[in-house]
């Protein structure tokens, strides 16, 4: 099978954030390198074929490439993270199969309000928020304590997330709510903050279901904050970084793990996840409040998914063969020809 590896390139300028948000971007080019080496181990052709500010370009390479099947790692277009979902569309206008979530689900996903919406719509446990958007005044959040979390609404990999988004008081988050505001270009998300253990959740399959093991996010003494910032994810040569530890699997009792993987599941289901996701969590006393849900999660050989397939006996190449033989019976099953009488 002729597999194309796509991940979308960073332009040299990038639209918001911090210039040191690129480190995160480019990752994904490592990512698609990954995962084209496990494709061939496994037998597989496969090419990468990245896209870049040129969307014609990227359509034509595709079509030289002819493949069976994409392998989508896009992640956005051009710098733009609320672009993800118009790549996977541009795969099912173009008629590729692809890995991964639909349009649908990952244009929600994105958007961290939609989601928390949905959640708490169907009775999962998120934490209480509140929405500011650019130009609109700073609320009063009586029905909320603080400490609070201020987060952009549409970013992902932890990107406007550092020390300073933890705020104790009115005058902190008034300032960190004009910094999203400014900096990323769009609403902030203003959240109770969870204190408790930071559970990450990885599901793959699309019925059956299979939870991996638990991981945990373990935070060292030393940390202002007992969160998963930027530098704490990316800068491996950051103090942050190394108070920041990953174990899996995560050391639970068995009734949380049960409701964690419940919730988790459903929050799978309720946003229509394919093939492979990440839920995190926040654990506060016996009760799993979902952060974040990531229908698009880094699936590098040594990321979270990863790492909890390797702890229930899956490495990297049958991990990735898994997915790929997901999409294949998506796609057999689309082009199946109904049975004639």
């Amino acid at each position: 099978m002729k597999i194309a590896v796509c991940f979308n390139r960073v332009p040299p300028q990038l639209l918001k954030g911090e210039e040191g948000d690129r480190i995160s971007e480019e990752g994904a080019e490592l990512e698609a390198a990954a995962v084209r080496m496990a494709l061939e181990r496994l037998g597989y052709t496969a090419k990468v074929v990245p896209l870049g500010e040129s969307i014609s370009a990227f359509i034509e390479e595709l079509r030289t490439v002819d493949p069976e099947l994409v392998f989508n790692l896009c992640e956005g277009y051009w710098g733009n993270s609320r672009q993800e979902l118009h790549v996977a569309a541009l795969f099912d206008l173009l008629g590729y199969a692809f890995t991964g979530a639909g349009p649908l689900c990952l244009g929600l996903v994105q958007d961290k309000v939609r989601t928390k919406d949905l959640l708490m719509r169907h009775g999962l446990p998120t934490p209480k928020y509140v929405l500011v958007r650019p130009g609109e005044a700073h609320p009063r959040v009586r029905d909320m304590r603080f400490p609070l979390i201020v987060k952009p609404r549409f970013e992902d990999a932890s990107l406007g997330i550092t020390s300073e988004s933890i705020v104790e008081d009115e005058r902190r988050l008034k300032r960190r709510i004009d910094y999203v505001h400014q900096t990323y270009r769009q609403g902030a998300l203003v959240e109770e903050f969870i204190e408790g253990r930071e559970i990450n959740a990885a599901i793959i399959g699309n019925g059956p279901y299979q939870g991996l093991p638990l991981a945990e996010i373990q935070f060292k003494k030393g940390l202002k904050h007992a969160i998963v910032s930027y530098d704490g994810k990316w800068l491996e040569n950051s103090d942050e970084f190394a108070l920041t530890e990953p174990v899996c699997p995560a050391t639970v009792k068995a009734r949380e793990e049960i409701l964690i993987k419940d919730v988790a599941l459903r929050a799978f289901k309720i946003l229509e996840c394919r093939d492979y996701a990440r839920v995190d969590i926040r654990l506060r006393e016996g009760v799993p409040y979902i952060l974040e849900v990531n229908a698009n999660p880094d699936i590098s050989p040594t990321a979270g998914l990863a790492r909890a397939a390797e702890a229930a006996g899956l490495n990297y190449p049958k991990l990735i063969e898994r997915i790929v033989l997901m999409a294949q019976k998506r796609k057999e099953n689309l082009h199946a020809r109904p049975k004639t009488l």
